[in-house]
């Protein structure tokens, strides 16, 4: 299967400019295809961070020089010239991550789309447009695409490559992640993962892991996690994701809610999130806690825990332009 050809264009006040955040979209973006092309747009020298990602990513940087009011709209107009550009003159790109929830780039989603091309958008909830979420091909909520779970998140999987320390588990983490992108079969050919792998990874090699073929590394991996099931029909090699079954699940009750909540909460602010949208976070304690409902911890709508959690000052309720429902941390 040939991997799509992407170019990202990236709006740093939009996804908060943390490296971890903007490892997350390059890695989300690599498990789909090849980047050819990369491009951020308002750096200035508070992201000095970004520097290493930036570089080793081969991205280009269109700064901001601040200059009267309109230097926002001349940054967002620079992107549609730029991927406009692209569209037309490089027929090796067919596919195109745009990293903002601007409303103003749907008439350039609808451009892309009738030139055959494919858009990924990724925004933060808080300023994802209804409208652009619907003109995209696919769209992902920032907070879901970045590593955002309750747990003390650990370091960056792309951060700093692959280095002399790397471990069985972390490869293994790596592969359940690419399955878990795989959301129609959750399965995906041996030689196509290695192909991920490399992409994600370009200095993965399984001998470094101790193994003599990338074959072996999976059926040592299979056995030690059973995270995945390795079988062989006809002459391809297949990897589906497994799914956990039965009572190993962690649980929320009417003594811990509070508390799973803040983690979560703590978590979307590490990240660099101040606001999220209610559905976003009711998502991931979903995803942390499967027995999860309103009843389970004494309410009978989510907007009542909600109220709930405001009075215990983890956050604050708020209404955006569309009169939508907004969760802002404390």
């Amino acid at each position: 299967m040939s991997a799509a050809h992407y170019a990202i264009f990236v709006d740093l006040e939009n996804c908060g400019a943390k490296v971890a955040t903007l490892n997350t979209i390059i890695e989300k973006v690599k498990i789909r295809g090849d980047i050819l092309l990369g491009k951020v747009y308002g750096y200035t020298d508070q992201y000095a961070d970004l520097k290493e990602v930036l570089l080793s990513n081969t991205f280009n940087v269109v700064p901001s020089l601040r200059f009267g009011r309109n230097q926002k709209n001349n940054l967002d107009i620079q992107l549609v010239i730029d991927a406009l550009d692209v569209a037309y003159k490089n027929e090796l790109i067919d596919s195109f991550c745009i990293v903002s929830g601007d409303s103003d780039y749907t008439p350039l989603v609808g451009k892309l789309k009738s030139m055959g091309k494919f858009v990924l958008g990724i925004s933060r909830s808080e300023a994802a447009s209804g409208i652009f979420i619907n003109a995209c091909n696919e769209f992902q909520f920032l907070e879901s695409v970045t590593h955002t779970k309750a747990p003390s998140p650990k370091k960056n999987r792309l951060e700093g490559g692959m280095d002399e320390s790397v471990t069985d588990a972390e490869i293994n983490k790596l592969i359940q992640t690419i399955l878990e992108e795989r959301v129609d079969d959750g399965e995906i050919l041996a030689s196509e993962l290695k192909n991920v792998l490399l992409r994600l990874r370009p200095e993965f090699n399984e001998k470094a892991l101790g193994y003599s073929s990338f074959s072996k590394m999976l059926a040592g991996l299979e056995q030690r996690f059973a995270t995945f099931s390795v079988t062989s029909d006809s002459y391809n090699v297949i990897i589906r994701l497994r799914h956990e079954e039965g009572g190993a699940s962690r649980h929320i009750t009417k003594e811990n809610y509070v508390d799973a909540f803040a983690a979560q909460l703590d978590a979307y602010k590490e990240s660099g999130f101040d606001r999220v949208n209610p559905s976003i976070l009711k998502a991931a304690i979903q995803n942390e806690y499967p027995n999860y409902t309103e009843r389970a911890v004494g309410f009978k709508r989510f907007s009542d825990l909600l109220r709930s959690l405001e009075k215990a000052g983890l956050l604050q309720i708020e209404m955006d332009e569309q009169k939508s429902m907004l969760v802002k941390i404390s």
